[in-house]
């Protein structure tokens, strides 16, 4: 059942603690088997990658089958309806109009006659997407990272998805070949992030790896980071709904309940100004969990995660939202665009009653890969500058260094770096 809680409760603080901190520790060995199986990686290559993919996906294979071939793709493809490769299609279309509009160009400056400034946009040359396979599959993580890649000009697109007992998802496999997927390798966990780090003979190294995963899989990520770049530590979901009382209950509880079937460590919060309310969404929770295929997953992520919050008014909900910066958070309010200015740390924005999060996880266009945790107040979804880096261009014309050259010595001086100051001042003597 959703516990209720009050801001002005004696206890809040400490109440609220459990949920916020739900996903902060690591538990005891992960550290030391994910740096175990990282080094090993990197010493013996393909050997070590065999070996784990045996030991943890009990799929024994040799290096040379660890690619997916064109056959297998073919037959993914073969296996899928085609209505349904029609919605992926449709979903890959709108993530990628959207992405489009955040693309950077190269640029270049003529404020100034005698210097010339500017940006050079490059994309990656490789990157490395990872997308589970564990508990359920999940095409849409192909094309929310495979997409942005693709609209930023990567040059190569390399995805790893564990294979377990052999078993092949059509799905992922046709979002991957719709997305421009370039090449696919049937590996997981700690192992595939750290093929794609350190490369093997098989698996060609990358720039950057993108993709959630499992605790093994963000440990090792965080690992890896400085031999390549990664996108952020994705930790457990979480959804905060802001309600005045308006709206249907059953709606705002379907919403929560989208996030708690992820896993167990999901956490759903509603905040309303209507205690009434709060309490009807809770009852029309229980009903619909009962009737839910992962209802004990969610049962489990509402018991220990889940609450309902009561606020004196909405300033105090938008206040407690950007506290926790969430990563979704629905303004379920009468006037949300009202409400709107008063946000400053979220993931994504959902704005108004017919706009419920699984709109953005699938088809709406924005990336749905979003910062956790509270890392909001810093990261920013997905996108495509994800997936280029950028040069700084300088362009002095003689007249410019003698313009500024005097002042260039100064500062070099300054800090004491005479080598410095002389490749200006022999310019300007010459």
């Amino acid at each position: 059942m959703m516990r209720f809680l009050q801001f002005s409760e004696p206890g809040f603080a400490e109440a609220f603690r459990t949920i916020s901190e739900r996903g902060e520790t690591t538990p005891a060995g992960i550290l030391q088997t994910v740096e175990g199986i990282l080094a090993d990686v990197r010493e013996r290559g393909d050997a070590a990658l065999c070996e784990y993919t045996e030991r943890f996906d009990r799929l024994k294979l040799e290096a040379a089958a660890l690619e997916v071939s064109k056959a297998e793709i073919e037959q993914a493809l073969a296996a899928v309806d085609q209505c349904t490769l029609a919605t992926l299609q449709l979903a890959a279309e709108r993530i990628a109009t959207f992405h489009r509009r955040q693309k950077e160009e190269t640029w270049m400056t003529d404020d100034e006659p005698d210097i010339r400034l500017g940006q050079m946009v490059i994309p990656l040359d490789r990157v490395g997407i990872y997308v589970p396979g564990g508990k359920a599959a999940y095409p849409s993580s192909v094309l929310m990272n495979a997409v942005p890649a693709k609209v930023a000009g990567v040059g190569e697109i390399i995805m790893v998805v564990p294979m377990p007992d052999g078993v092949v998802n059509p799905y992922v496999l046709a979002a991957a070949h719709i997305a421009g997927v370039d090449r696919i390798f049937k590996i997981g966990g700690a192992q595939a992030v750290a093929a794609l780090a350190y490369g093997t003979a098989t698996i060609p190294k990358v720039d950057k790896i993108t993709g959630p995963g499992n605790i093994y899989v963000a440990t090792a990520k965080r690992l890896v980071f400085g031999t390549v770049d990664i996108d952020m530590i994705a930790g457990p979901s979480e959804i905060l709904v802001i309600n005045d009382g308006s709206g249907d209950p059953a709606h705002i509880a379907a919403d929560l309940l989208s996030q708690a079937e992820h896993d167990e460590l999901a956490a759903s919060i509603l905040i309303t100004t209507d205690e009434a309310f709060g309490r009807q969404v809770a009852d029309e929770l229980e009903k619909q969990l009962a009737a839910l295929s992962r209802a004990a997953i969610a049962r489990q992520s509402i018991d220990n995660y889940g609450a309902i919050i009561v606020a004196r008014d909405l300033f105090e909900a938008a206040e407690f939202s950007n506290r926790i910066a969430p990563e979704h958070l629905e303004l379920a309010v009468a006037e949300p665009f009202e409400l709107l200015p008063q946000i400053r740390h979220a993931g994504a924005v959902f704005l108004g009653h017919n706009t419920p999060e699984a709109a953005g996880d699938y088809l709406a266009g924005p990336n749905h890969t979003l910062p956790t945790g509270g890392t909001a107040r810093f990261f920013s979804p997905l996108g495509t500058e994800d997936f280029v880096k950028k040069s700084s261009l300088i362009s002095f014309s003689k007249q410019g260094l003698a313009r500024l050259g005097k002042s260039i010595i100064e500062i070099a001086e300054l800090e004491g770096l005479e080598a410095h100051a002389k490749s200006v001042a022999i310019r300007l003597d010459n």
